[in-house]
């Protein structure tokens, strides 16, 4: 496989809106290449009978479940709002939209 070249560099700092100097060009050029080297070392070790995951470890809801409780109606909810309308809290608008 052929190596990460400065003009590829280049190219993806433009992108990217970074200003690069020229031995920075080669310093990166040198970690890229090394980097697309580890994946690919990795992909050949990946086989097909291996499911492809989002995280290394299996990972589980820790919310607890949901269950009805006692609370407030929306009458007793409401009942300190100094503004109210249609079972809601009227606030200011701020916006200037209707």
């Amino acid at each position: 496989m052929p190596g990460i070249t400065r003009e590829e560099v280049s190219h993806l700092a433009r992108l990217a809106r970074l200003e690069l100097k020229p031995e920075e060009l080669d310093h990166f050029a040198g970690q890229l290449d090394d980097i697309i080297g580890a994946v690919a070392r990795v992909s050949e070790v990946a086989d097909q009978d291996v499911p492809p995951t989002s995280h290394p470890l299996p990972l589980t809801n820790v919310m607890r479940a949901d269950e009805v409780r006692p609370s407030l109606t929306p009458e007793q909810a409401l009942s300190g709002a100094p503004a109210q309308e249609q079972q809601r809290f009227k606030v200011p608008q701020i916006l200037g939209e209707d």
